[in-house]
């Protein structure tokens, strides 16, 4: 992006902060907040500039990302936010990536459902439908072990429960239809109890790593299990969006909060002195600078609780606000958010300048809670 625009969409955003304080349903916007604001939207800005997917624009990368944008208009009312996301369905004329029996390619709709909400008539639902339908009802060989040839189930990695559990549930809400949070609980607990660990109250990202007192067992060099920040970042944060549309009365939340409260407290007492956490949970010693992908997811599940009173304030209020404060140091003066990890399924290192758009998205959605807490 050039200084030129640059400098633009800061006078919109300047313009647009002003109009909204002349409404009555925009959030109040202090200098801080604002401020984060600034930030939030210089780092949409620079990622709309800078397209790079795994799979193309439908994949679960900018799922991710369009997941960030879809929380940073919820939290500020921003209308940029939401024209990102509009001018992004048009673009992809509304479609899902194209297997229908992987997880990750329905996170793209988290955006579709929630212009839908708001109201938005050009929004068509129909592939996407369509993908659910597939993905719920119909049989295929990766129920059957072909994605994982040792458990035969739908999610049997532990990123798929951000990609599809937080859009099934959304959905779930739109079509006011308990039947969809029924089948989404039955796979969630599925993989919950094929790749938690309960002493260590984390997520194996995959069998890879089980310990099973082979040789060929993963230890981390100080000798302890292998445990991918991203990969439970992407589950806390997940079970963040869950909860935050799952209705109250929903006879297996208990499951989920009590799930939700576990991790965060394990990750709270995770988090390095610096506010943001390495690439691998359980040999941080291992990496010399925090990685701000699952630091932003970790920011935002955790900042969430503190907003919603799942978390004692006076314990985490201090943790999300360290976080965020060595978070928003990753990004650069022209809103790149860096030091975000590549594309992977395990700890490995990232610098200054390496990014992707699924890091910009937790960054958003970590500003997105940090600005409404008081």
């Amino acid at each position: 992006m050039n200084k030129i625009t640059q400098k633009l969409g800061l006078l919109v955003l300047g313009s647009l902060i002003t109009l909204q304080s002349c409404t009555t349903k925009a959030p109040t916007k202090t200098p801080e907040k604002i401020q984060i604001e600034t930030s939030m939207v210089k780092a949409m800005q620079w990622q709309e500039q800078h397209e790079k997917f795994g799979k193309g624009p439908t994949d679960w990368t900018n799922g991710a990302y369009y997941t960030g944008v879809m929380r940073a208009h919820m939290a500020t009312k921003n209308p940029l936010f939401e024209k990102a996301m509009v001018d992004m369905g048009r673009r992809l004329n509304w479609k899902t990536h194209d297997r229908y029996f992987h997880a990750d390619d329905i996170a793209i709709s988290a955006a579709y459902i929630y212009l839908k909400k708001l109201g938005n008539k050009e929004v068509d639902l129909g592939p996407t439908d369509a993908w659910i339908n597939d993905h719920l009802n119909k049989p295929h060989d990766w129920k059957e072990g072909k994605g994982n040839s040792e458990q035969k189930m739908l999610w049997w990695w532990c990123d798929a429960l951000f990609m599809a559990p937080p859009v099934l549930v959304n959905y779930a809400t739109l079509k006011n239809d308990n039947t969809y949070l029924d089948e989404m609980d039955t796979y969630y607990q599925q993989t919950y109890a094929y790749l938690f660990d309960k002493e260590e109250k984390l997520f194996y990202r995959d069998n890879r790593f089980f310990i099973k007192g082979e040789s060929s067992d993963k230890l981390e060099p100080n000798g302890k299990k292998v445990f991918w920040s991203r990969g439970n970042g992407w589950v806390l944060a997940g079970l963040a969006l869950i909860l935050d549309d799952m209705p109250k009365n929903y006879k297996h939340r208990p499951f989920y909060e009590n799930l939700y409260k576990t991790m965060a407290a394990r990750i709270k007492e995770l988090q390095p002195q610096d506010g943001l956490w390495r690439t691998s949970l359980l040999n941080p010693e291992g990496f010399e600078h925090g990685e701000a992908s699952g630091s932003g997811f970790y920011t935002f599940a955790l900042a969430w609780g503190v907003n919603q009173g799942l978390l004692p304030k006076e314990t985490n209020k201090p943790v999300v606000e360290k976080a965020w404060k060595s978070l928003a140091n990753c990004q650069q003066s022209n809103g790149m958010v860096g030091w975000v990890q590549t594309i992977g399924f395990d700890p490995k290192p990232a610098d200054k300048d390496s990014w992707f758009n699924f890091g910009t998205g937790a960054f958003l959605l970590a500003g997105s809670e940090i600005i409404k807490m008081k």
